[in-house]
């Protein structure tokens, strides 16, 4: 599998299909759509195509000063899986600042973790590559920057 790079790019020159995903998540994160539905009704996209990137679009504050990134990571429901990514990231000097664990199901569970990234020992390209390389760490993916 080949290593996961990630670029920042001027809103100018993206494809304008990136920037209707990006629509449909503020209007939902807003509030101004109750569902996926109304929300894709009103960027003027299909479901399908919001589907298809909405895990690879992200909003960026203004600026290249990254501070907060929120990671969702799937877990193998194994005794210590979680103490070990939350580890990792301390030695790595990332600073969580929530966790939200679902149930596990079907032996895995998904954990939600926004953290502090400003004083990262190196990048986050680093920092998700060895939480995937983790033990009982089933997949890691960037929900959001800021």
């Amino acid at each position: 599998m080949a290593s996961e790079k990630y670029y920042i790019v001027s809103s100018k020159v993206i494809p304008e299909i990136f920037k209707k995903v990006l629509e449909v998540k503020e209007n939902l994160l807003t509030g101004k759509a109750k569902d996926i539905s109304e929300a894709v009704k009103q960027a003027g996209i299909s479901r399908s195509t919001f589907y298809k990137y909405k895990d690879y679009v992200f909003p960026m504050s203004e600026g290249l000063n990254t501070k907060k990134i929120t990671l969702i990571v799937l877990l193998s429901h194994e005794t210590g899986t979680l103490s070990k990514v939350l580890d990792c990231i301390a030695f790595n000097k990332g600073n969580i600042l929530t966790i939200n664990q679902d149930i596990p199901i079907n032996m895995a569970a998904n954990v939600t973790i926004t953290l502090d990234i400003s004083n990262l020992k190196k990048d986050l390209k680093h920092l998700v590559n060895t939480l995937r390389s983790l033990s009982n760490v089933i997949s890691v993916k960037v929900l959001a920057m800021e």
